[in-house]
């Protein structure tokens, strides 16, 4: 990737697609498409739902709902992840009901029926009095789960036959250069949204910075864009003439850190975005759809290497972390949301990628292909596609 950006640099060039896309307005608004996108993208891809860091030891869980699907997060004994639908046996009662914690067991608020943190059936209230129950046949649902470069993803659907591998293309080799496994997690906020491609789409602009940001920090902001993609999954990044002196420095001794800056995207709903601020700190955003086509919702967890070492340090990065927190609730979301009214009124039959907004292009390619694409045929696009392209 730095070679890309370097060669670009030294040419005066940029990267270009072919021609602009055009894309249907109503892909924004309508309720079928929405709904074969809840099918085809979010109930069947592996989502990224927590940073390993989130769950240190055994015992520690998360939970949280994503397309209205209620989720158990917990670290075994063992140190592997259990994801787990959080639904009761007994008449799907929610059990566990706080966001996080650590617990060696589960028990149903309703009729108490108990749970290992393996999501196995142990406990069944006034057994003798309910009726014979084959304890091993009547355990939390599992769901297919995978922890990768410090980033825990698990599907929705307890069937799915997408190999996590498969899905992420090579990308969790860079992304493992970040090291998040040992990162601190410093402060999580949530921000409500537009139509969830309306906010994806923003992740990988570069063209709005020096004018939607014009009174935070965009001026002096670059707005053209280089992309790397591994299959779905892109890193964003603008031509720095600063790489230009690794030149004559052997590639053995290039610092991988230097190389981590721009915003990297985790398909279909995550962004990365990576910067220096008192210290080596990133903001993952984990974007989810809401009830209809108009909603999401944003996480906007702050991780930062190292945690903050006193006072002066705390309130450097909860400037800082204030300030991308009003930068996408003032400035991306409310224009997006604005975006969406404006959409709706019919106006305009479609909307338009420019040849340098190479990320579109790829990113709502991927969600037609997935739409059309069968369960069985996942594992061959996903290997015709490692490439970035469909």
């Amino acid at each position: 990737m730095a070679r890309h950006n370097m060669a670009h640099v030294q040419a005066g060039t940029i990267d270009q697609e072919p021609e602009v896309l055009r894309v249907p307005a109503s892909n924004y608004f309508d309720d079928t498409r929405w709904q074969a996108e809840m099918a085809a993208v979010f109930k069947r891809m592996p989502l990224m739902l927590a940073m390993s860091c989130e769950l240190p030891k055994a015992g520690d869980y998360k939970t949280m709902e994503v397309a209205r699907v209620p989720l158990l997060l917990v670290r075994q004994e063992d140190g592997a992840v259990r994801a787990l639908i959080n639904s009761c046996s007994h008449r799907g009662a929610v059990i566990a009901l706080e966001p996080h914690g650590n617990a060696k067991r589960f028990a149903c608020p309703y009729h108490a029926w108990t749970y290992n943190t393996g999501g196995d059936l142990i406990g069944v209230l006034s057994e003798q009095d309910f009726g014979a129950v084959d304890k091993s046949c009547h355990g939390l649902t599992r769901l297919p789960v995978a922890e990768r470069a410090g980033m825990i993803w698990a599907s929705l659907d307890p069937k799915s036959v997408l190999d996590i591998d498969a899905f992420l293309c090579g990308y969790d080799d860079l992304l493992n250069h970040f090291g998040f496994v040992d990162w601190h997690l410093f402060s999580r906020r949530t921000i409500a949204g537009p139509n969830w491609k309306i906010a994806y789409d923003g992740y990988m602009d570069l063209y709005h910075l020096p004018v939607l940001h014009k009174n935070t920090f965009g001026p002096g902001m670059p707005n053209r864009a280089l992309y790397d993609a591994y299959g779905p999954h892109q890193r964003v990044s603008s031509p720095n003439p600063g790489l230009l002196g690794l030149g004559n420095v052997p590639e053995s001794e290039w610092q991988t850190e230097h190389l981590m800056g721009g915003v990297w995207t985790i398909f279909p709903h995550v962004s990365i975005a990576s910067f220096d601020g008192g210290g080596p700190s990133v903001m993952v955003s984990q974007l989810f759809p809401g009830n209809s086509p108009q909603e999401s919702i944003t996480v906007q967890s702050y991780l930062m290497k190292n945690p903050p070492v006193d006072e002066a340090a705390v309130e450097a990065a909860n400037k800082q972390f204030d300030l991308l927190e009003y930068v996408v609730r003032e400035e991306d979301y409310a224009t997006g949301l604005r975006q969406q009214g404006a959409l709706m009124s019919g106006a305009k039959s479609h909307v338009m990628f420019g040849r340098n907004e190479g990320g579109g292009h790829r990113f709502h390619r991927w969600v037609d292909a997935l739409i059309a694409t069968a369960d069985a045929d996942l594992p061959a696009l996903f290997a015709r596609g490692a490439g970035g392209n469909v």
